[in-house]
């Protein structure tokens, strides 16, 4: 199963179109927080084939808003801060905040974790466990990313856009 791991949007749907695009193989989304707008969780929900999962970043407005746009879009799970899931028989973590990704990747409970909120990407592994931070497809500091992790074969890959 391959998964795509996106975060930090801040409304930038442009950039978000380009990576929708390129997800054609994807059968699950992650996002790690930093929708901004209700519109652009709206647009991810439409222009993604699959389950979309999302945690709470610090800049995500109106929860009210958002919870009403995943429930009308029929895709989308709201998590609140932590996600605990088990996609293709994996254990994984998400959470906006790096230095909580990297305690969850230490705890070993877990085979990928991922997290966002500094914008930048890395891929590293923590003992048996894989810590995937996607960047950001916003492309402030320059480089819009994301990840995409293969959970057969226990590895993930950035992309640039």
């Amino acid at each position: 199963m391959k998964i795509a791991i996106l975060s930090d949007t801040h409304d930038n749907i442009w950039k978000l179109a380009e990576v929708l695009e390129r997800l054609g193989d994807a059968e699950a989304l992650i996002f790690c927080g930093d929708f901004c707008a209700p519109f652009t969780l709206a647009q991810m929900a439409e222009g993604f084939h699959g389950p979309v999962h999302v945690v709470f970043g610090n800049n995500d407005g109106d929860p009210l808003l958002l919870s009403q746009v995943a429930a009308k879009a029929g895709n989308v799970t709201l998590h609140g801060p932590f996600a605990y899931l088990e996609l293709g028989g994996r254990r994984v973590a998400v959470v906006h905040y790096p230095p909580l990704a990297r305690d969850l990747a230490a705890s070993g409970q877990h085979d990928l974790v991922c997290y966002g909120h500094n914008h930048r990407a890395s891929i590293e592994t923590v003992g048996e466990t894989l810590l995937v931070n996607p960047g950001e497809v916003m492309g402030r500091f320059g480089r819009s990313t994301y990840a995409v992790y293969d959970t057969e074969t226990h590895s993930a890959t950035l992309y640039e856009v």
